[in-house]
């Protein structure tokens, strides 16, 4: 079974070229999508070439938040280091992590010029300030929607601020400077994991601070002193009344079991205390209401030998308690959660059928809508403040991401906002197309088919098969582009093979 889906609605004529390497590393790469308090903006994250073309560079640019407003994108940080991990405070402001050199808000703390620190952008413009900064730089930042406490992801080195006079500031320095004094390069690792994907973990272990809510009243206020490796990769929120974060917080039963539990920590004090815990089961991407009563976050079986572990989105109270399955019986995988603004509803997506769509799920009647029904693979959600809209990252196999609107009710004709990325040319077209395993098991695939392919001029094939392995080709891809192969004359498969997700656990299981 195959189905041409022809062109896609946001290419034509008049895109941009893309026939060659050269003007496909130039595309604006637009991601990190957040909206303002007030509604009214949106920034994002987009990465540019540098001048010297050698790398990528992020920077901040204000987004328009409604489909034909006449400001035009507009960048917002300059910096040649880029900058990351835009928040907003309750004021307007905006927060960011960057390297860039510059004033702070209190007297100089000595921190190394090339350490990212973190900044604030006045809502009403000006000048950036350096806020904050650790000798270790700040990794992330996360902000509270009702107040303006801040909270820091930093490394540290482990030990340091453990005893003596010497503030951990202080006491960090110093031993950074006499393992690079000594030559140091070694890491001592005493636990699993010791490398996630492309770098090692560690020597350094993260913490979380605590910022003052005057700028420049006093350092950070560490809140997990000797963490050890339990921060590692682990995914934070905070409160909107800004006095507990929730966290993953990496624990190990045994030298053989490791697992992340859901903790919340206080601010005041840095008391911690469970939310969810459960052996075999990690938990990931919490997410706390605006009305400040629960927590809904992704947990993760874990894998075994003889079968593949589920996901689902758990909901327990924040102030602890009995918690709750929201999925029941729901076939695919979510993530990338977001609360309505009147906490009745939790916003989620997940893989289905070669496209990544949005749902729905009620916290009192349990019912699941999907609000989405086209193509797209949506992510980065952000509800209005007044419900009425839906403000995301849409992309496809044939689109890059783009920032979109959509109405909250159903999610139809999502609207195209205003964005640095320009529409594509591209070299060909996408069709959909299915075949049948030996069990019968339908395989779906998309197929990318080159302009100059057809009946008496066939294009010679070129078979992908995406690693993961659980995933699908269902969204745009800049490491693995099939265009770049189309504009060269190929055709390229994309099928979703057996562990692929968006098509159910017991298809993910076939392969096991």
């Amino acid at each position: 079974m195959s189905q041409d889906r022809g062109a896609p609605p946001a290419t034509g004529a008049t895109g941009t070229p893309f026939d060659d390497m050269a003007r496909y590393v130039e595309i604006p790469r637009v991601g990190g999508l957040r909206l303002a308090p007030d509604g009214s903006w949106l920034a994002a994250v987009v990465q540019t070439l540098s001048e010297d073309r050698k790398k990528y560079v992020s920077s901040i640019w204000r987004l328009p938040a409604h489909p034909g407003d006449s400001a035009a994108p507009r960048r917002l940080t300059w910096s040649k280091n880029g900058e990351s991990n835009p928040r907003f405070r309750p004021d307007g402001s905006l927060l960011y992590v960057s390297k860039r050199p510059g004033q702070q808000a209190g007297a100089d703390d000595g921190a190394a010029a090339d350490e990212a620190a973190l900044w604030r952008l006045p809502a009403g413009g000006g000048e950036a300030i350096r806020l904050a900064v650790l000798p270790g730089g700040v990794s992330a930042a996360e902000t509270a929607a009702g107040t303006d406490e801040v909270l820091l992801a930093a490394p540290v080195l482990p030990g340091a601020g453990s005893g003596g006079d010497a503030s951990l500031t202080e006491d960090d320095a110093a031993r950074r400077q006499a393992r690079e004094e000594a030559g140091v390069t070694a890491i001592l690792h005493e636990s699993v994991p010791v490398r996630y994907w492309d770098h090692d973990l560690g020597p350094a272990e993260l913490r979380l601070f605590a910022l003052p809510a005057e700028d420049g009243a006093g350092p950070p206020r560490d809140l997990t002193p000797g963490p050890g490796r339990a921060l590692d990769e682990q995914s934070f929120t905070l409160a909107p009344d800004g006095r507990t974060v929730v966290t993953g917080w990496r624990q190990w039963d045994s030298p053989s079991d490791l697992r992340a539990v859901l903790a919340a920590i206080d601010v005041a004090d840095g008391a911690r205390r469970t939310l969810l815990s459960a052996p075999g089961f990690d938990f990931e991407g919490p997410e706390v209401s605006p009305d400040g009563q629960w927590v809904a976050c992704v947990r993760s079986e874990q894998h075994t030998s003889d079968r593949p572990g589920d996901e689902t989105i758990m909901l327990a109270p924040l102030a602890g308690g009995d918690e709750r399955d929201l999925l029941p019986g729901f076939d695919r995988r979510p993530a990338g959660l977001a609360w309505a603004p009147d906490s009745s509803s939790v916003y989620f997506t997940a893989d289905d059928q070669g496209r990544r769509p949005v749902f729905r799920v009620s916290l009192a009647s349990g019912e699941v809508t999907r609000i989405t029904a086209d193509d797209g693979a949506y992510t980065d959600l952000n509800p209005a403040p007044d419900g009425r809209y839906l403000y995301a990252l849409r992309s496809s196999v044939d689109e890059p991401p783009t920032p979109v609107r959509l109405e909250a009710a159903d999610g139809q004709k999502p609207a195209r906002l205003a964005s640095p990325g320009a529409p594509l040319n591209l070299p060909g077209h996408l069709t959909e197309i299915e075949a049948a395993a030996d069990d019968g098991t339908p395989i779906r695939s998309w197929l990318v088919l080159p302009r100059s392919a057809s009946v008496t001029s066939p294009a010679p094939l070129v078979l992908w098969v995406h690693g993961g392995p659980m995933s699908s080709w269902n969204s745009w891809s800049w490491r693995w582009n099939p265009w770049l192969l189309a504009a060269r004359g190929y055709a390229v498969l994309l099928p979703d093979p057996a562990l692929s997700t968006g098509y159910g656990q017991d298809f993910i299981a076939r392969a096991y």
